[in-house]
């Protein structure tokens, strides 16, 4: 190819935005596989002037993405598509449309994401018919996590079970997910189309690469909490230099188990510790699977089941450990051990809110760590990636990934944030003050935290009282539940400030809530209750609906 051609390519690339550069991809790269041969072939060729709706269901962002793109090729084509969230889609209108495609994450153990909650229940819980639809799912997902696509593939055999048309297959996506998308895409079209080539078939799709892990260093690790606390939280600065995140986002890790319950396994059943098995496409030993890859520490009781299955015994459906059921529960051979060992989950990663910003802090990442603690039958447990972390020493090696989450965040540099984040929840917003700190951002911002005590569990008190006389933050309301003979909750601090709190949001205030998800829902709860203290019921019930779609009320729960 000449140079100038090289030239003329390169700046029509530059010249466009990131959705139409990944359309671009999916077509030449059909048309190197000889699904096209010229621009005719993606033709606009009238799809029967069909409407269709896209609807999307997403927690970080990457679902909405796709859909955009999706509609973008839709108007493209000469066909008419309604875009919509799933939290917005009006449910009595499912029974009336034709084509109905939507594209949906997986979030923990299988379920929606919060935004497709209403939507999921409605068509699992009410006994109606769908006698008309004709549907099509795009699940994302993530192989490191058991349940990989589930709710994709709940709502994809649920409208099947309603009497819908599937008429594409479902399609599950990996964290490379863009050449799968258009792959399903152009599978959809050509359904659409009536078989006519509108599109190139779809294609072979490469393997996903997965995520980029990062390798760094510890360089601090240390406890927030005061002597007499119960808590223990952790406040962790990890070195690597190539890093890169965003305010809003997550550090992932996948926890290794601990070298003496691995021992203590190989021990009991008599497994070959050298012996390799094929796991997701690639060879471990079994000292690796056991040690890195398979989730053996807390067992869910689905996977207790299949134990119990396995050995033909009954076994209390409880949450325990392998080591624990190997151990009570013995086996009569390796081989035996051998078989069930394909049957244990990968271990799931842990995510953790970044409370730093690479505009103050470059090659740096912060996190704030609470150290889990549980009873299982009265004996005191650990989290198993908490305390890994928690124990973890300066210049100990770290490996992670960065889980970006463009739901959350940082709006327009004059916009009043205010941020609601008790115990580890104030971690991004951590992050966010330092950002708006460095970036000379105009805009107000107010923070509630809340924890047990003032005196020992005041996380990073003293940089926020820095912030507060350099003028980062506007205002600071503090809820120490167990100071007086009252617990008092962040939910409180905002009822006492209400006529400031609602000034704020009808001045532009994006709002934010960061922590557990019980928090979530009483703080919310409270905002509802003062609406209709102040004698406005219709806008009690559509405030934070009307805040949610304009992207102003933005939530990260756990």
């Amino acid at each position: 190819m000449s140079p100038e051609k090289k030239k003329q390519i390169g700046e029509f690339i530059d010249s466009l935005d990131r959705q139409d550069q990944i359309w671009t991809l999916g077509f030449l790269d059909s048309m190197l596989n000889g699904s096209a041969s010229q621009e005719s072939a993606a033709a606009k060729v009238p799809a029967e002037n069909k409407k269709i709706t896209i609807a999307y269901g997403t927690e970080s962002g990457n679902s909405k993405k796709i859909a955009n793109l999706f509609a973008s090729r839709a108007k493209q084509e000469g066909i008419q598509a309604k875009l919509v969230s799933l939290d917005q889609y009006r449910l009595t209108d499912l029974a009336k449309e034709e084509y109905f495609l939507t594209v949906i994450s997986t979030q923990g153990e299988g379920e929606p994401p919060a935004s497709a909650k209403k939507f999921y229940d409605h068509i699992h819980q009410n006994g109606f018919k769908l006698p008309k639809l004709k549907y099509g799912v795009l699940a994302l997902g993530d192989t490191s996590y058991p349940m990989f696509c589930k709710a994709g593939e709940d709502v994809d055999h649920q409208l099947g079970n309603l009497g819908g048309e599937r008429i594409v297959d479902i399609r599950r996506c990996d964290v490379d997910f863009e050449q799968e998308a258009q792959s399903w895409m152009n599978d959809v079209f050509q359904r659409l189309s009536g078989g006519t080539n509108i599109l190139p078939a779809a294609q072979p799709v490469k393997k996903s690469t997965g995520k980029k892990i990062y390798r760094g260093e510890l360089l601090a690790n240390i406890n927030l909490n005061d002597l007499g606390s119960a808590k223990q939280t952790h406040h962790i600065e990890i070195a690597c230099e190539d890093v890169f995140y965003k305010p809003g986002d997550s550090l992932g890790i996948v926890p290794q188990n601990p070298a003496d319950v691995v021992e203590a396994i190989i021990a009991l059943t008599g497994i070959d510790r050298d012996r390799t098995f094929v796991h997701r496409n690639d060879t471990y030993s079994v000292y690796e699977l056991l040690h890195r890859k398979l989730n053996i520490v807390y067992l869910p009781e689905r996977v207790v089941a299949k134990f119990a299955a396995h050995i033909k015994k009954e076994i209390p459906l409880t949450k325990t450990s392998l080591l624990d059921l190997v151990r009570s529960y013995p086996l009569k051979e390796p081989a035996q051990f051998e078989a069930f060992l394909q049957q244990l989950e990968p271990t799931t990663p842990r995510l953790y809110s970044i409370a730093s910003s690479l505009e103050t802090l470059d090659g740096e990442v912060h996190l704030t760590v609470a150290r889990d603690t549980f009873t299982i039958e009265q004996e005191l447990k650990y989290g198993l990636c908490s305390d890994h972390l928690c124990g973890l020493k300066a210049g100990d090696p770290i490996e992670f990934y960065i889980h970006h989450n463009d739901q959350f965040r940082l709006p327009e540099d004059n916009q009043d944030l205010i941020m609601i984040g008790p115990g580890t929840g104030i971690a991004p917003f951590r992050a966010f003050l330092s950002e708006r700190e460095s970036t000379g951002a105009s805009g107000r911002n107010w923070l509630f935290y809340g924890d047990q005590h003032f005196t020992t569990d005041f996380l990073y008190q003293t940089e926020l009282q820095q912030w507060m006389e350099r003028g980062v933050l506007t205002s600071l309301d503090v809820a120490f539940s167990r100071d007086q003979p009252e617990k008092i909750y962040v939910q409180d601090k905002i009822r006492r400030n209400a006529d400031k709190f609602f000034q704020w949001i009808d001045k532009g205030a994006t709002l934010y809530v960061c922590g557990a998800k019980k928090m979530s829902e009483d703080v919310e709860n409270t905002i509802l209750e003062l609406i209709k203290e102040s004698g406005n019921q219709k806008n009690a019930e559509t405030f934070l609906e009307e805040l949610k779609s304009s992207g102003r009320y933005l939530k990260d729960v756990y």
